[in-house]
């Protein structure tokens, strides 16, 4: 059985839910961080930061994972480490880093064996993150090492039995045309996934993914800036002879071009890409902007992996898989649980926005959320208990849905291996 982790400040508990779910009440509880209005607006949202945050759990295989601020003598510093241990023996997966979190946990990422994903960025001046993939079985040891991205976050995306890597390719793009990672929207998608023991790259299945970022940056992009950009030189140097504001409007049309053309290209479409590129560069620098795109994927985070996987959206069979309950109900009839979980999903990183003014625990603010979360622990979907998809519901019920985005779980388990489950939660926030 797995202990129940715990993060200050707040309380889910597992919540009785429609009979259609099949869910017991609760049984234990978990706990969840509020965090300050500053925190809620950022991107991502961490383990351990600076040296805040603490994880500690021990997998059913007797490994413990733990994650917290690294100590100087009985003083803690503000910097993270990273330990697995088991049987007396301790390893010390990250002495010191800036940043330290878990993606994963006893998910099988394609590699036929429970691991823990950690993704480690050493300081602050890194651009990007290291995704350290290690078994947790004894002796654990490291399985696979990622860096380049920016971000990582492992999910069964279509609840299809297989769990994807996503990220982006920040190694790429940070740097290129004299361009900071921090100058664009976002650095181009690189979805990953283990066959065969190789990571290949399969973003050519998600390209419903590429599209909506294509569509949304040719939405922002003026006609009167793409026309002006397309008669400059391309290049744009930093010595340009340009005022200022005329030479940041050409700058930010070159940089939703870029973005447009990656889109393509990462997904697998090469031709359309160029193409893109045609339609929209200047001429006379066509052929060396080519080269350097090509150029800089080949350095990016493709360089690391083994392959392309030969699948392509829509071309290729998937297994839906099954969507189990946690545990059955305690009236239903007893061949519920054939579909049933044998464990319940457990709390890795639960956050949400603190509600103004409150200064404890109000159990009439209880509210129950209802959530799919897959095998790789990541929450496919949420609702509030009790709505239909098109009932409207409050700004904060909405923010509530919102946060679920981010939320990572240990995943319910069957038979030994990680599966999808439907839970409900009653969330009161604590302050």
């Amino acid at each position: 059985m797995l202990p129940v982790p715990k993060h200050s400040n707040a309380s889910i508990k597992m919540a009785h839910p429609p009979r259609a779910l099949r869910v017991t009440p609760l049984l234990s509880s978990v706990f969840f961080c509020v965090v300050s209005s500053f925190c809620s607006s950022q991107t991502h949202y961490l383990v351990c930061s600076d040296g805040y945050g603490k994880f500690e759990v021990k997998f059913a295989t007797g490994v413990t994972v733990s994650v917290g601020a690294a100590k100087n003598g009985e003083l803690s510093k503000r910097v993270c480490k990273a330990n697995l241990t088991w049987d007396k023996q301790d390893l010390l997966v990250v002495p010191e880093a800036s940043q330290v979190d878990i993606d994963a946990l006893g998910v099988d990422v394609g590699l036929h064996l429970p691991v823990v994903a950690f993704q480690v960025k050493k300081s602050d001046a890194d651009s990007g993150m290291a995704y350290q993939v290690y078994s947790l079985q004894k002796p654990p040891r490291l399985l696979r090492k990622i860096t380049g991205g920016d971000f990582f976050s492992a999910a069964d995306t279509d609840l299809d039995d297989r769990v994807e890597i996503w990220t982006r390719d920040a190694a790429a793009v940070d740097g290129f045309e004299n361009l900071t990672l921090g100058d664009f929207d976002f650095a181009p998608t690189i979805v990953m996934r283990f066959e065969d023991q190789r990571l290949m790259d399969v973003s050519s299945e998600f390209r419903s993914h590429f599209d909506r970022q294509i569509a949304e940056v040719r939405a922002r992009l003026d006609s009167h800036e793409l026309r002006d950009f397309r008669n400059s030189d391309g290049k744009l140097p930093t010595t340009s002879p340009l005022p200022g504001e005329p030479l940041h409007r050409l700058r930010i049309a070159k940089i939703k071009v870029l973005e447009i053309v990656w889109s393509y290209l990462y997904s697998g479409r090469e031709q359309g890409a160029w193409n893109a590129l045609a339609d929209m560069w200047p001429p006379a620098d066509f052929d060396r902007i080519r080269a350097s795109i090509r150029n800089a994927r080949r350095r990016g985070i493709r360089s690391e992996l083994d392959g392309d996987s030969p699948g392509v959206s829509g071309f290729h069979l998937k297994h839906v898989a099954h969507i189990f309950d946690t545990v059955p109900h305690p009236d239903s009839d007893p061949d519920i649980s054939n579909v049933t979980a044998d464990t319940k999903p457990q709390s890795i990183l639960l956050l949400l926005p603190t509600p103004p003014g409150i200064q404890e625990a109000l159990p009439k603010s209880e509210k129950l959320v209802d959530l799919v979360i897959d095998a790789a622990g990541k929450v496919r979907s949420a609702k509030m208990a009790g709505t239909a998809d098109k009932d409207v519901i409050s700004p904060a019920d909405k923010d509530l849905i919102s946060a679920t985005a981010v939320w990572k779980f240990i995943p319910a388990f069957r038979g030994g291996r990680a599966v999808a489950c439907r839970l409900r939660l009653a969330v009161a926030p604590l302050r």
